[in-house]
């Protein structure tokens, strides 16, 4: 395991054992001539908590790079990772105040409009959502299209994320749905079936259960936009302390490209040490897939930068979702999300 500085190392091991603290506004800033928020020196630093969708993982990297190579603090902020899991609450957390920002995805950003719960995206990591549908091969399955009367297995979120899309946009129908737990038994027991996955996860296990590499349909590549891995947090933060979420949106952009485009292994042992069942090739698979589909590095993002988001994609997303039914027409989607902390060039963000 690469070595990680102690300090670091600790506080990153206290992320599982349940929330930080709210964050404080912390002084000692200064601006550049454009008015954007750059690193000083501080006395103290900020203490925040991050929260993530899921288990640590290659799909985290960049956040783990900032704690473990130091970013963070170059920007004035101590940030703990506290892990997610299937049974974690985000909204739940965030609007409690147990976390300050939170792992979020684009869709959950304008169902939460809708209930009129505070909350706004500030960046979009993921330029694709990494949702996949997997086939067995040698089955006739070409495009998403050939999938239409085969029996998939997904999850219950499907329901409001990708399966109306898919309802709209290639005729899929109720009867074709089978419950998805997150095992790939059911899937490699019936060859006309497929099942749900993320890009840099399930296809790997499939392979290595199953003894075959499974046909991939990446759902972003087939008109399923939405912004994934986003960074959000409270209205009332973004009004309160705009400079906090600059610092931390800014810092967590560079420790994206730090990971996918310099050394990975600081990040690499913190995500191992808080999830002991992540391995080398798991990560390695991660890191290879995120790169190969441009994930991260693509579309807006190439341009503007990781963390890239535009009016534009979040109008189209809604529309399709609305017309799917997902959102009601005359929702506000506009109140999800704000651009004020984002889009500020590659080359701002790699100086």
């Amino acid at each position: 395991m690469t070595t990680v500085n102690r300090r670091r190392f600790i506080q990153y091991g206290a992320l599982s054992l349940g929330a930080g603290a709210l964050a404080a506004c912390g002084g000692g800033t200064s601006s550049t001539e454009e008015g954007t928020t750059s690193p000083s020196a501080r006395d103290e630093l900020t203490a925040i908590t991050f929260g993530t969708n899921w288990y640590a993982q290659a799909e985290h990297g960049g956040f783990y790079q900032a704690v473990a190579t130091g970013i963070y603090e170059e920007y004035g902020l101590e940030v703990t990772i506290q892990m997610g899991g299937p049974q974690v609450n985000g909204t739940q957390l965030l609007m409690g105040g147990a976390v300050d920002f939170f792992m979020g995805y684009g869709s959950d950003a304008i169902k939460a409009v809708e209930e009129s719960i505070p909350k706004v995206t500030v960046a979009s990591i993921f330029q694709k959502d990494p949702q996949i549908l997997a086939a067995h091969p040698d089955q006739g399955i070409e495009t998403l299209e050939d999938l239409q009367g085969k029996p998939i297995y997904i999850s219950a979120a499907a329901n409001v994320t990708y399966w109306p899309f898919l309802t709209a946009k290639y005729g899929f129908t109720e009867d074709m749905k089978r419950p998805y737990n997150f095992n790939p038994g059911p899937f490699l027991a019936d060859k006309t079936s497929a099942q749900q996955g993320y890009l840099s996860s399930e296809p790997l296990a499939i392979a290595k259960e199953g003894g075959f590499e499974p046909v991939v349909f990446l759902l972003a590549d087939y008109g399923y936009d939405p912004y994934s891995t986003t960074i959000e947090t409270r209205v009332e933060l973004v009004e309160r302390d705009p400079d906090l979420v600059q610092r931390f949106v800014d810092a967590s952009i560079k420790g994206w490209y730090s990971y996918l485009e310099g050394d990975p292994s600081p990040a690499n042992a913190l995500i191992k040490a808080a999830n002991p069942e992540m391995n080398d090739d798991q990560i390695a698979y991660g890191i290879e897939k995120m790169k190969e589909y441009g994930i991260v590095m693509s579309g807006d993002a190439e341009t503007l930068g990781i963390g890239a988001m535009t009016a534009e994609r979040w109008q189209s997303f809604f529309n399709t979702m609305a017309a799917a039914g997902i959102f009601s027409a005359d929702t506000d989607y506009t109140q999800a999300f704000t651009l004020d902390f984002v889009n500020k060039g590659a080359d701002y963000y790699q100086g």
